[in-house]
């Protein structure tokens, strides 16, 4: 069938098959078997005495045969039931062509044949009648055979349409990388494609051509991206081989910090190398991880007796901090600034302190410090000559305007008086913002 041959390698092609989805059938339109009338044969023949059997048509009687076994009406039956035979498979083609269950071109032929053979026909009916109706019956095959032929021709150029989208999809693919998910799409298109019938076979292998090179771009450029991850990947097993020996060599390290950096910077190296091969590439993190894990394992027993002393030290810190926190500057500055250097001194004595209290430490010693530099400042500020020659500036200034108001509202000049107001407002309003920064 048109649609079913090609090259090896696809759908219908020479070579293995696996065997594909099959179109689905619809049910078969069921035959009506048409009920013919018996003919009456006295309405058209006779028997002669001589046993002649004779069919009136519109052409005048014909012979048709001979009745030598019995009398005349059993004659005129036996022929009369020939006719119905004859009247059956006429009926029969009808009912076909119109239910279409059949194939019109084989009704065709059969109504040709049927119609052809009423001239030598052995029977009594209306010869003529039913000649009338086989023509309709050729005619209408003829219909049939061109609304069928439409039909093909429709479904064909849907079938070319559906495989040159699938062309279409896939050339759209040929260039991607997403490896697995490209890679089953196209195999589901060769799915679809075996759905797909009713082309001419040189539209069809034209369309498979297209097909079959979108799918080869992809394939070869899927082949070539392996191929060089493969060569990544024994480069990254060669360069994580190294990375294991440098690691390795760190792990006998007392120097802690500058050790752990070196593990640190050999983990982004790892990183940045890539994936070994798979089957290798646990193997090669568990010997790189069990470097490591021997060098912070000496460095957690070293830091561990490390926090026991700390733990101790943390604790004259906890009273330190109580006693610093005790600090009041408004009792006297003097006096806390030299509780704050006593205890400063000691705080340096008492040594470290474990590593997650440092900053709970140091930032409840910090607030203690900054009170006391704040209230240091806010002295310092109030002391300053330059500071209090400028807010006696800013009092003389407000009380001069005031003073030129009082008297330029005792001479009633008003005008004047508001202006001075206006002035002595601006310079109270500076006034209070300087007093707020010293304060």
């Amino acid at each position: 069938m048109p649609g079913q041959r090609g090259a090896a390698g696809r759908p219908g092609g020479k070579g293995p098959r696996r065997p594909g989805p099959r179109p689905s059938t619809a049910p078969a339109t069921p035959t009506v078997e048409p009920i013919v009338e018996p003919v009456d044969p006295h309405q058209w023949g006779r028997i002669d005495d001589e046993g002649v059997v004779y069919v009136r048509t519109a052409a005048g009687e014909r012979q048709v045969g001979s009745w030598q076994a019995g009398d005349a009406e059993a004659g005129l039956a036996h022929f009369g039931r020939r006719f119905d035979n004859f009247a059956t498979e006429v009926a029969l083609l009808e009912a076909r062509l119109v239910s279409g269950s059949g194939d019109p071109k084989a009704a065709k032929q059969q109504a040709s044949t049927l119609r052809d053979s009423i001239d030598t026909l052995s029977a009594i009916g209306d010869l003529d009648g039913y000649a009338a109706r086989l023509e309709t019956i050729i005619t209408g095959a003829d219909g049939a055979m061109a609304i069928a032929a439409q039909a093909r021709t429709a479904a064909r150029a849907e079938a070319v349409k559906a495989k040159e989208a699938l062309c279409a999809e896939a050339e759209g693919l040929a260039e991607s990388t997403q490896w697995k998910t490209t890679g089953d799409r196209l195999k589901e298109i060769v799915e679809e494609w075996r759905a797909i019938r009713g082309i001419d076979r040189k539209t069809d292998d034209a369309l498979w051509k297209r097909f079959a090179k979108a799918r080869d771009t992809f394939t070869r450029h899927r082949g070539s991206h392996f191929a060089e991850l493969d060569k990544q990947r024994t480069a990254a097993k060669d360069a994580k081989e190294a990375l294991i020996a440098r690691a390795e060599a760190l792990s006998d390290g007392t120097e802690w910090g500058d050790t752990a950096q070196g593990y640190r910077d050999l983990m982004i190296e790892w990183k940045a190398a890539g994936r070994a091969p798979r089957d290798v590439e646990d193997a090669l993190w568990a010997r790189f991880r069990a470097a490591q894990e021997k060098f912070f394992s000496r460095r957690n027993e070293t830091f561990a007796a490390r926090d026991a002393e700390f733990e101790g030290n943390a604790a004259i810190k906890e009273k330190l901090l109580v006693e610093a926190e005790a600090i009041d500057p408004a009792a006297g500055l003097d006096k806390a600034k030299a509780a704050l250097r006593n205890l400063q001194e000691r705080w340096e004595a008492a040594g470290k302190v474990p590593r997650e209290r440092i900053r709970e430490f140091d930032g409840r010693l910090r607030a203690v410090e900054e009170a006391v530099k704040a209230a240091e400042d806010k002295h310092w500020r109030k002391t300053d000559p330059e500071t209090t020659a400028r807010l006696q500036q800013f009092e003389s200034r407000v009380t001069g305007y005031q003073e030129q108001a009082a008297k330029a509202r005792a001479a009633g000049n008003e005008r004047k008086a508001k202006e001075a107001d206006a002035q002595a407002a601006q310079w109270q309003e500076w006034l209070e913002a300087a007093r707020k920064a010293v304060d």
